[in-house]
Protein backbone atom coordinates (compact mmCIF):
# COMPACT_ATOMS: atom_id res chain seq x y z
CA UNK A 1 0.00 0.00 0.00
CA UNK A 2 0.99 3.52 -0.90
CA UNK A 3 1.04 6.07 2.04
CA UNK A 4 -2.41 7.22 1.05
CA UNK A 5 -4.11 3.89 0.80
CA UNK A 6 -2.09 3.53 3.96
CA UNK A 7 -3.73 6.21 5.85
CA UNK A 8 -7.58 5.65 4.12
CA UNK A 9 -7.42 2.30 5.63
CA UNK A 10 -6.62 3.11 8.62
CA UNK A 11 -9.07 5.59 8.74
CA UNK A 12 -11.60 3.20 7.64
CA UNK A 13 -10.83 1.00 11.04
CA UNK A 14 -10.56 3.87 12.99
CA UNK A 15 -14.04 4.41 12.14
CA UNK A 16 -15.35 0.81 12.61
CA UNK A 17 -13.58 0.45 16.04
CA UNK A 18 -13.99 3.85 17.42
CA UNK A 19 -18.32 3.57 18.55
CA UNK A 20 -20.10 2.75 21.32
CA UNK A 21 -20.63 -0.60 20.44
CA UNK A 22 -16.89 -0.94 21.18
CA UNK A 23 -17.50 -0.07 24.78
CA UNK A 24 -19.73 -3.46 25.79
CA UNK A 25 -16.27 -5.70 25.11
CA UNK A 26 -13.91 -3.14 26.62
CA UNK A 27 -12.60 -2.53 29.82
CA UNK A 28 -13.35 1.17 28.91
CA UNK A 29 -16.72 0.63 30.09
CA UNK A 30 -15.72 0.63 33.90
CA UNK A 31 -15.28 4.72 33.43
CA UNK A 32 -18.29 5.10 31.67
CA UNK A 33 -20.36 4.09 34.33
CA UNK A 34 -19.56 7.31 36.10
CA UNK A 35 -20.26 11.15 34.98
CA UNK A 36 -17.98 13.15 38.03
CA UNK A 37 -14.97 14.09 36.43
CA UNK A 38 -12.84 12.70 39.32
CA UNK A 39 -14.59 9.10 39.69
CA UNK A 40 -14.25 8.85 35.98
CA UNK A 41 -10.47 9.10 35.99
CA UNK A 42 -10.29 7.20 39.25
CA UNK A 43 -12.31 4.58 37.92
CA UNK A 44 -10.08 4.68 34.81
CA UNK A 45 -6.49 4.71 36.08
CA UNK A 46 -7.46 1.69 38.23
CA UNK A 47 -8.49 -0.09 35.08
CA UNK A 48 -5.89 0.71 33.00
CA UNK A 49 -3.62 -0.42 36.12
CA UNK A 50 -5.14 -3.95 35.87
CA UNK A 51 -5.66 -4.11 32.24
CA UNK A 52 -3.49 -6.76 31.10
CA UNK A 53 -4.72 -10.81 30.51
CA UNK A 54 -8.30 -11.72 29.58
CA UNK A 55 -10.56 -8.61 28.76
CA UNK A 56 -13.62 -10.23 30.72
CA UNK A 57 -11.47 -11.11 33.68
CA UNK A 58 -10.70 -7.25 33.75
CA UNK A 59 -13.47 -6.33 33.50
CA UNK A 60 -14.59 -8.82 36.44
CA UNK A 61 -11.98 -7.23 38.51
CA UNK A 62 -12.29 -3.46 37.96
CA UNK A 63 -15.76 -3.99 38.91
CA UNK A 64 -14.85 -5.38 41.87
CA UNK A 65 -12.56 -2.86 42.56
CA UNK A 66 -15.29 -0.02 42.22
CA UNK A 67 -17.28 -1.83 44.32
CA UNK A 68 -14.88 -2.37 47.49
CA UNK A 69 -14.41 1.87 46.68
CA UNK A 70 -18.70 2.03 47.32
CA UNK A 71 -18.53 2.54 43.55
CA UNK A 72 -17.94 6.19 44.61
CA UNK A 73 -14.20 5.90 43.93
CA UNK A 74 -13.19 10.04 44.62
CA UNK A 75 -15.44 9.98 47.86
CA UNK A 76 -13.64 7.06 49.19
CA UNK A 77 -10.15 8.22 48.40
CA UNK A 78 -10.61 10.97 50.42
CA UNK A 79 -12.47 9.90 53.03
CA UNK A 80 -11.87 5.95 53.61
CA UNK A 81 -10.77 4.19 57.38
CA UNK A 82 -8.43 1.86 57.74
CA UNK A 83 -11.42 -0.74 58.21
CA UNK A 84 -12.29 0.32 54.56
CA UNK A 85 -9.14 -1.00 53.13
CA UNK A 86 -9.57 -3.97 54.98
CA UNK A 87 -12.69 -4.73 53.15
CA UNK A 88 -9.67 -5.49 50.43
CA UNK A 89 -8.59 -8.17 51.81
CA UNK A 90 -8.36 -11.33 48.80
CA UNK A 91 -8.75 -9.05 46.15
CA UNK A 92 -6.33 -10.27 43.33
CA UNK A 93 -5.70 -9.54 39.60
CA UNK A 94 -3.02 -11.69 38.54
CA UNK A 95 -0.21 -10.03 40.37
CA UNK A 96 -1.86 -7.13 41.76
CA UNK A 97 -3.47 -7.61 44.67
CA UNK A 98 -5.09 -6.19 48.32
CA UNK A 99 -1.30 -4.89 48.80
CA UNK A 100 -1.03 -3.18 45.90
CA UNK A 101 -4.77 -1.80 45.77
CA UNK A 102 -3.98 -0.46 49.43
CA UNK A 103 -1.44 1.53 48.18
CA UNK A 104 -2.88 2.80 45.25
CA UNK A 105 -5.68 4.38 47.60
CA UNK A 106 -3.54 6.25 49.88
CA UNK A 107 -1.23 7.18 46.70
CA UNK A 108 -4.53 8.51 45.43
CA UNK A 109 -5.24 10.41 48.35
CA UNK A 110 -2.02 11.98 48.70
CA UNK A 111 -2.02 13.04 44.69
CA UNK A 112 -5.73 14.79 45.23
CA UNK A 113 -5.03 16.02 48.65
CA UNK A 114 -1.27 17.50 47.96
CA UNK A 115 -0.46 17.86 44.52
CA UNK A 116 -4.14 18.90 42.79
CA UNK A 117 -5.33 15.56 41.09
CA UNK A 118 -4.23 13.14 38.38
CA UNK A 119 -4.85 15.59 35.50
CA UNK A 120 -2.67 18.54 37.76
CA UNK A 121 0.40 15.65 38.08
CA UNK A 122 0.68 14.87 34.54
CA UNK A 123 0.06 18.51 33.09
CA UNK A 124 2.55 19.78 35.61
CA UNK A 125 5.15 17.18 34.20
CA UNK A 126 4.37 17.38 30.36
CA UNK A 127 7.29 19.59 29.40
CA UNK A 128 8.53 20.01 25.72
CA UNK A 129 5.98 18.76 24.60
CA UNK A 130 6.88 15.06 25.78
CA UNK A 131 4.22 12.63 27.92
CA UNK A 132 6.56 9.81 28.32
CA UNK A 133 8.82 11.89 30.64
CA UNK A 134 5.64 13.20 32.46
CA UNK A 135 4.89 9.37 32.79
CA UNK A 136 8.05 8.60 34.07
CA UNK A 137 7.70 11.56 36.69
CA UNK A 138 4.08 10.65 37.75
CA UNK A 139 5.41 7.33 38.69
CA UNK A 140 8.02 9.49 41.10
CA UNK A 141 5.35 11.47 42.55
CA UNK A 142 2.86 8.70 42.68
CA UNK A 143 5.79 6.52 45.20
CA UNK A 144 6.71 9.68 46.73
CA UNK A 145 5.08 8.40 49.99
CA UNK A 146 5.74 5.37 52.07
CA UNK A 147 5.18 2.44 49.49
CA UNK A 148 5.66 -1.70 49.50
CA UNK A 149 8.15 -2.35 47.16
CA UNK A 150 6.36 -5.01 45.19
CA UNK A 151 3.94 -2.32 43.97
CA UNK A 152 6.03 -0.22 41.71
CA UNK A 153 5.91 -2.71 39.32
CA UNK A 154 2.71 -2.01 38.76
CA UNK A 155 3.42 1.43 37.57
CA UNK A 156 5.54 1.38 34.25
CA UNK A 157 8.88 3.91 33.41
CA UNK A 158 9.40 4.93 29.88
CA UNK A 159 12.67 6.28 30.54
CA UNK A 160 13.53 2.64 31.37
CA UNK A 161 12.66 1.49 28.19
CA UNK A 162 8.91 0.11 29.41
CA UNK A 163 6.42 1.11 26.64
CA UNK A 164 4.05 2.13 29.05
CA UNK A 165 0.83 0.22 27.78
CA UNK A 166 -1.63 0.65 30.31
CA UNK A 167 -0.55 4.45 31.32
CA UNK A 168 -0.69 5.79 27.64
CA UNK A 169 -4.12 4.02 27.15
CA UNK A 170 -5.36 5.40 30.39
CA UNK A 171 -3.72 8.85 28.62
CA UNK A 172 -6.16 8.22 25.39
CA UNK A 173 -9.01 7.78 27.40
CA UNK A 174 -8.67 10.87 29.44
CA UNK A 175 -7.69 13.07 26.49
CA UNK A 176 -8.87 12.55 23.46
CA UNK A 177 -12.17 13.96 22.34
CA UNK A 178 -15.37 12.07 23.64
CA UNK A 179 -17.33 13.08 19.72
CA UNK A 180 -17.86 9.29 19.33
CA UNK A 181 -18.51 8.79 23.20
CA UNK A 182 -15.86 6.21 23.57
CA UNK A 183 -13.06 7.82 24.58
CA UNK A 184 -14.14 10.96 27.16
CA UNK A 185 -11.87 14.16 26.48
CA UNK A 186 -12.08 15.84 30.60
CA UNK A 187 -8.23 16.64 30.23
CA UNK A 188 -8.16 19.68 28.10
CA UNK A 189 -4.89 20.81 29.56
CA UNK A 190 -2.95 18.30 27.54
CA UNK A 191 -2.95 18.50 23.52
CA UNK A 192 -4.05 14.73 21.77
CA UNK A 193 -1.16 15.61 19.46
CA UNK A 194 0.81 14.30 22.01
CA UNK A 195 -0.65 11.18 23.13
CA UNK A 196 1.02 8.18 22.05
CA UNK A 197 -0.75 4.63 20.97
CA UNK A 198 -0.77 2.01 23.57
CA UNK A 199 1.64 -0.63 22.16
CA UNK A 200 0.61 -4.32 23.17
CA UNK A 201 1.76 -7.52 21.03
CA UNK A 202 -1.62 -7.43 19.26
CA UNK A 203 -1.11 -3.57 17.86
CA UNK A 204 2.39 -4.51 17.87
CA UNK A 205 2.17 -7.16 15.17
CA UNK A 206 -0.13 -5.20 13.45
CA UNK A 207 1.89 -2.14 13.08
CA UNK A 208 4.98 -4.56 11.61
CA UNK A 209 2.66 -6.07 9.16
CA UNK A 210 1.88 -2.84 7.67
CA UNK A 211 5.09 -1.72 7.50
CA UNK A 212 4.78 1.09 10.62
CA UNK A 213 7.14 -0.60 12.78
CA UNK A 214 10.16 -2.35 12.26
CA UNK A 215 11.57 -2.87 15.76
CA UNK A 216 10.48 -6.59 17.19
CA UNK A 217 10.46 -5.81 20.73
CA UNK A 218 7.30 -3.71 22.14
CA UNK A 219 9.13 -1.15 24.26
CA UNK A 220 9.89 2.28 25.16
CA UNK A 221 12.45 2.38 21.53
CA UNK A 222 9.34 0.89 19.54
CA UNK A 223 6.97 3.18 21.20
CA UNK A 224 8.74 6.02 19.70
CA UNK A 225 9.18 4.36 16.14
CA UNK A 226 5.50 3.62 16.02
CA UNK A 227 4.58 7.13 17.01
CA UNK A 228 6.68 8.65 14.44
CA UNK A 229 5.23 6.74 11.50
CA UNK A 230 1.71 7.08 13.38
CA UNK A 231 2.36 11.62 13.88
CA UNK A 232 2.70 10.98 9.73
CA UNK A 233 -0.60 9.89 9.35
CA UNK A 234 -2.29 12.39 11.72
CA UNK A 235 0.17 14.69 13.96
CA UNK A 236 -3.10 16.24 15.85
CA UNK A 237 -4.68 12.73 17.29
CA UNK A 238 -2.25 10.11 16.41
CA UNK A 239 -3.34 7.76 18.82
CA UNK A 240 -6.59 7.39 17.70
CA UNK A 241 -4.85 4.60 15.44
CA UNK A 242 -5.15 2.40 18.65
CA UNK A 243 -8.87 1.60 17.57
CA UNK A 244 -7.28 0.39 13.97
CA UNK A 245 -4.84 -1.41 15.39
CA UNK A 246 -6.66 -3.08 18.20
CA UNK A 247 -9.88 -4.11 15.77
CA UNK A 248 -7.51 -5.35 13.02
CA UNK A 249 -5.45 -7.83 15.24
CA UNK A 250 -7.98 -8.63 18.13
CA UNK A 251 -10.89 -8.91 16.27
CA UNK A 252 -9.98 -9.46 12.42
CA UNK A 253 -6.85 -11.82 13.08
CA UNK A 254 -4.82 -9.20 10.62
Amino acid sequence: MTKAELKEFLDLKVIQYNNPDFITSDPIQIPHSFTKKEDIEIAAFLTATIAWGNRKSIIKNATRMMELLNNSPHDFILHHSDDDLGNFKGFVHRTFNEIDLTFFVQSLKNIYINHGGLEAVFKTHTKENDLQTAISKFKTTFFEIEHPLRTTKHISDPLKGSAAKRINMFLRWMVRDSNTNVDFGIWKTIDPALLSCPLDVHSGNVARKLGLLKRKQNDAKALAELDKSLRKLDPKDPSKYDFALFGLGVFEGF
